[in-house]
């Protein structure tokens, strides 16, 4: 499963739900835009580590950024970000589950709902 940045956001605050979907998640994959996203949150050095030692422990895949997912993201914004609000960011994140034929768990559904060949498993805190 792919992980919005949200979902990762939560279980550092120490939502249960969210932790508990996290562990019970085979195997655990965010985009490269997820990441950059966490990392950009932190304030400090200590925080980058404490983000990067969190995503180790739970064994994430960090999904590269291609020409691929860079193209998908690209249409979704043409297609989405007038009538939907798609923004770049999420475009990003939903072309990379959709590239990789992933489902994509997030709690912000209204971001994604729009684009249909996405396999969106909404989670609600």
């Amino acid at each position: 499963m792919l992980f919005d940045t949200d979902v990762l956001i939560f279980v550092q605050c120490g939502n249960v739900r969210a932790a508990t979907l996290v562990e019970s998640a085979e195997q655990r994959y965010i985009s490269t835009q997820t990441y950059m996203e966490l990392l950009q949150s932190a304030k400090n050095k200590t925080q980058h580590r404490i983000i990067q030692q969190f995503l180790k422990e739970f064994a994430f895949t960090v999904l590269p950024f291609t020409e691929n997912i860079g193209h998908r993201a690209s249409v979704y914004v043409e297609e989405y970000a007038l009538s939907h609000a798609v923004r770049a960011a999420d475009a990003i994140i939903a072309a990379t589950a959709v590239e990789h034929h992933l489902p994509l768990s997030t709690a912000n559904s209204k971001h994604f709902r729009s684009i249909k060949e996405l396999d969106l498993k909404v989670f609600k805190p």
